[in-house]
């Protein structure tokens, strides 16, 4: 899939996964809340709405992008002008993506294993358990974000093109612009992913199925929304290579930029 399709076939594969786990879910949460006294008919429509918005602000949030403008220097060579173009370096607000979900799940079974914790870490719907996770995955996603995205090196890229961003010196000024925006559009990126992250404990203490709850997020859903996102911008790329109009011509997606 990877060479000779579409999308990445790995990432294909395990988003398969997750999605055909989906229709069971769904049919055992529709079955409890149709059979039981507490449940009904409402509340399975309410939840299906609830989670439809979980996807639409999750896709908004994987595909905002601060857009820094770079203005290059016209040059002369022989008798032709290259540069005097603006363009933009698009900085994600979701640069770490799904890592620090896994990094935190990982860290945070730790203390589940040394005594005096196990009652508080062993609990996934305990307050303890999802206080932590959510910090750790604040925690990590600064941490991914600096290690993944070097303004350094940007900013020396540019020098070397001749690129400049309008208003900011050259070097330092450069670095230390583009590390502050890194650093604001992160902190919202960040809490994003907690509440991603502890949203199916949420959905549980609400009396949602377990296994539907996990559709409200984790790496489930971010897996889900990425994967797709990324296989529409390849086929995209293609079309508007081929000078077709693209899937949709209203409602574009970020590929179409």
């Amino acid at each position: 899939i990877t060479d000779k399709g579409v999308g990445n076939g790995i990432s294909m594969i395990i988003m398969i996964g997750i999605v055909a786990r989906l229709p069971q879910a769904l049919l055992a949460e529709f079955t409890a809340r149709v059979s039981t006294s507490t449940g009904s008919l409402i509340m399975f429509v309410v939840e299906l709405a609830l989670l439809f918005l979980v996807f639409l602000v999750s896709i908004a949030v994987i595909q905002a992008v601060r857009k820094v403008p770079v203005q290059y220097a016209k040059r002369i060579v022989g008798n032709k002008q290259y540069g005097g173009v603006r363009q933009y370096i698009p900085l994600k607000m979701n640069a770490a993506n799904v890592m620090p979900i896994i990094f935190a799940q990982a860290l945070v079974m730790i203390p589940a294993f040394i005594p005096g914790l196990q009652g508080a870490f062993s609990n996934m719907q305990g307050f303890w358990y999802n206080f932590t996770l959510a910090v750790l995955v604040i925690a990590f996603t600064y941490f991914y974000t600096a290690i993944t995205i070097n303004p350094q090196m940007m900013a020396d890229d540019m020098k070397r093109n001749g690129g400049f961003i309008p208003g900011v010196k050259p070097g330092k000024s450069t670095v230390k612009y583009i590390d502050d925006i890194m650093t604001r559009i992160t902190l919202p990126g960040s809490i994003f992913l907690a509440l991603i992250t502890i949203l199916p404990a949420i959905a549980m203490a609400l009396g949602v199925d377990n296994n539907f709850a996990y559709f409200f997020g984790g790496t489930s859903l971010l897996i889900m929304v990425g994967v797709v996102l990324d296989t529409l911008k390849q086929v995209e790329s293609y079309l508007l290579m081929r000078h077709y109009d693209g899937l949709m011509k209203t409602g574009r997606i970020q590929g179409r930029y």
